[in-house]
């Protein structure tokens, strides 16, 4: 299953699909799940209407999620520091019950892209810094930002650099 998330990721890094949406909008990132799970997942791309955690940590309650989209989609987005802290609340809200991760790696390189031409090179990343960084980001990010910021890159049709499971 994960090989096929990230051939269809790759093919939606890419594709006039992930232009027909604001980048940094609700609606993109739901587009992009939608994209990689609709064959695994019946609730591909729907909101999800459970609470839900990873471990010790609780995302935002399922009945705040509405409005804490439209609060979310609407954070600027100019530099690098802000679309860091836009990915952050997104991850809080975790909108989705499962595949969260890939679609929101995802959103957050097309508005990397779009905004700053560059994009988060994964496989410099190492997952167990990139998944204690995230789950301190709430506090502060900036070890998420610096982990991050030291992995990108503009060499977007290297397609196996910006894409790797995670």
């Amino acid at each position: 299953m994960e090989a096929a998330s990230l051939e269809k990721a790759k093919t939606f890094f890419d594709s006039d699909i992930s232009k027909q949406f604001e980048y940094g909008s609700f609606q993109v990132l739901k587009e992009i799940h939608e994209y990689l799970f609709w064959d695994v997942y019946a609730d591909a791309g729907k909101l999800r209407t459970r609470n839900a955690s990873s471990s010790s940590f609780r995302f935002l309650s399922a009945i705040y999620l509405q409005e804490a989209l439209r609060v979310i989609e609407n954070l600027p987005e100019s530099t690098f520091d802000e679309i860091i802290s836009k990915y952050v609340e997104m991850n809080l809200a975790h909108p989705f019950s499962k595949g969260n991760g890939i679609a929101l790696r995802i959103w957050l390189d097309l508005i990397l892209k779009k905004q700053l031409g560059v994009a988060v090179d994964w496989k410099k990343v190492e997952k167990a810094a990139y998944l204690q960084a995230m789950e301190r980001s709430p506090v502060n990010d900036l070890e998420l930002r610096l982990l991050l910021q030291q992995a990108l890159t503009s060499d977007f049709d290297n397609r196996g650099l910006i894409f790797k499971g995670g």
